[in-house]
């Protein structure tokens, strides 16, 4: 009993299939999307020397990548998209450190009211003459 032969015509496929979705920015198995031959590899879900048997399709995958600018459009227009969602999330925080600067001076007034308030009360039932009504019911 010896070993079952490769498909190569089917290994090809899934090097291409992976080269394609690394590429695109879609990848399902590689963990970083980056276009190196190692993430191809690891795209594919091949072994490491099924893959090296194919150095025509690493070699392609390689010349597809420098043509591309090295970096697939999808991965460019999330990094785009990254940098716009941290410049908003940069002026909504300081839009909340606006609001708390306001809402801190806004308890210090109310404190202070309050205070004045009690004062007033006090000193108005320290006059004499003057009868307090009772509070509404």
């Amino acid at each position: 009993m010896g070993r079952r032969p490769r498909d190569e015509e089917a290994d090809r496929a899934a090097i291409r299939a992976a080269a394609d979705r690394l590429l695109a920015g879609t990848p399902l198995h590689s963990q970083s999307g980056k276009l190196t031959a190692s993430e191809l590899i690891a795209e594919s879900d091949l072994r490491r020397d099924v893959v090296y048997r194919h150095s025509d399709l690493i070699q392609d995958f390689q010349a597809r990548v420098k043509a591309q600018d090295s970096t697939p459009i999808a991965m460019q227009e999330l990094a785009e998209e990254n940098r716009k969602l941290k410049t908003e999330i940069d002026d909504l925080r300081g839009e909340l450190r606006q609001e708390q600067e306001r809402g801190k001076a806004m308890r210090m007034i109310i404190a202070e009211l309050s205070l004045e308030l009690e004062q007033a009360k006090a000193e108005l039932e320290g006059v004499s003459g003057v009868t307090r009504l009772p509070g509404p019911r």
